[in-house]
């Protein structure tokens, strides 16, 4: 399969990569029509291309113009789903309780407390022994999952001696009045359990009793990616970014991240950044997530994986062209920084690593009511919030039916997966939510005291 007419690589059946012409040592191989990186000698026409014989381009921090490049998109009435209306207003598409403990020490708590009620308990090693930013990292992001709409009602869980103090998490989350919330400190007297046991009853009679009609523009889905392999930019990630495009148009939102696994592709995007502001915003975004590299004495571009690699994915430049199709064509309206909510309808971008957890986590604070995750390879794991899987391959889908949602491969259909995932935001179990996988994973930076 030739992807782009300027390319000078094809991809085979295996995903991989081989030469439709000889390509001359230090000449740009080509695929989606851009380069993926350079020839480290010679390649013969047929040759297989790949990571013996091609190298990337990347470098570090850049420059980068505006050169606003995007087309507006048609819009489209609002379909209906099915969901949960706060009394703040707010649409959630999950009534569970969320048990959020504030440190690593209540875990097992929290998760006996979710367990009694068969909601969901928010484990974590941090909140304590942290310094600085952080910190504020770890506070801010428990703080923006506790105002997620998916959540019914949710039960803050203190230790009572940790760093994250519940006074100071309190102060943080600001006024609270018009949440389902209650918290509690595990060292004030009395059974800590039977406590939380009586908070959890206050939030069950309180939360929202059953779906209403609201519009799909309501609707906010992350895009994410783990496990690619070399059809995820030919598959499952198009399929994902018609889907963006789809939900855009009718006045829905979509937030895309995984920052490292933009460099090379970030000019794409920079392109169709709305406005000036955006793109300055866009440009600080990449550099800073760079300089986070440097800082540590780390390149940026050695992130494929070896299940990358093994998938047929060659140079980050490889991944990445790949990676942004989930973005689809829409203008980027905002970008967000980690822990930042959505904002803005439409498409988002968002500080994020490329981690498959840490990721998911951050777009779930963002206000994702589900996430689409595409891969390749296959993983078991979700996150808090519903996570399609969405297989690039048939192998995959035929192997695992119990992970993958749906097969972009034989089904590249945007209707019908429309309808899928309005079918999974009104109620319908994503796999991971049937196979008792959603937690969540928080960025770290500093030291541990």
């Amino acid at each position: 399969m030739t992807i782009n007419p300027k390319d000078n690589v094809e991809v085979r059946d295996d995903g991989h990569k081989y030469a439709l012409r000889d390509i001359a040592e230090g000449e740009n191989v080509i695929k989606y029509g851009m380069p993926i990186g350079h020839a480290t000698r010679k390649i013969a026409k047929g040759e297989h291309v790949h990571v013996h014989n091609v190298k990337t381009n990347l470098g570090e921090v850049l420059e980068y113009r505006y050169e606003p490049d995007f087309e507006e998109l048609e819009r489209v009435e609002p379909p209906k789903m099915m969901a949960y209306r706060h009394a703040d207003g707010r649409v959630g598409i999950r009534n569970d309780i969320w048990v959020v403990p504030l440190v690593g020490c209540v875990n097992r708590l929290a998760e006996r407390l979710a367990q009694s009620c068969g909601g969901l308990s928010l484990q974590h090693p941090y909140g304590c022994s942290q310094m600085g930013k952080d910190h504020e990292t770890t506070a801010n992001l428990l703080a923006a999952l506790c105002r997620h709409p998916n959540a019914g009602g949710v039960l803050v869980v203190a230790l009572g001696c940790e760093n994250n103090t519940l006074e100071s998490f309190r102060e943080r989350m600001g006024d609270v009045s018009d949440l389902n919330i209650r918290f509690m400190k595990a060292q004030d007297p009395g059974d800590e359990f039977e406590t939380g046991r009586r908070l959890i009853a206050e939030l069950e009679e309180k939360r929202p009793k059953e779906r209403v009609e609201v519009p799909v523009s309501e609707l906010v889905v992350g895009l994410k990616c783990g496990g690619s392999d070399g059809f995820s930019g030919l598959t499952a990630n198009p399929l994902v970014g018609r889907f963006s495009d789809w939900l855009a148009a009718r006045g829905g939102s979509t937030i895309l991240t995984e920052v490292p696994e933009m460099f090379g592709a970030e000019t794409l995007l920079m392109k169709r950044c709305r406005t000036r502001g955006v793109f300055d915003k866009c440009v600080r975004m990449v550099n800073d997530f760079k300089a986070y590299y440097s800082s540590h004495n780390q390149v940026c571009y050695e992130n494929p994986s070896p299940g990358n690699k093994a998938g047929g994915i060659t140079t980050l430049e490889d991944k990445s062209l790949g990676c942004v199709q989930k973005g689809g064509s829409a203008p980027v309206e905002d970008v967000l920084d980690y822990g930042e909510r959505v904002r803005k309808h439409g498409l988002s971008l968002m500080t994020g690593p490329g981690n498959d957890l840490v990721a998911s986590t951050v777009l779930a604070a963002a206000g994702c009511h589900l996430i689409l995750f595409t891969t390749g390879r296959g993983t078991p794991f979700g996150c808090v919030v519903p996570t399609l899987k969405i297989a690039t391959n048939d192998a995959l889908a035929s192997a695992k039916p119990n992970w993958i949602d749906w097969n972009a491969m034989s089904n590249p259909d945007t209707g019908a997966f429309a309808e899928k995932v309005l079918a999974v935001a009104s109620g319908e179990k994503a796999r991971n939510e049937l196979n008792g996988a959603q937690g969540i994973a928080i960025f770290k930076d500093g030291v541990t005291l």
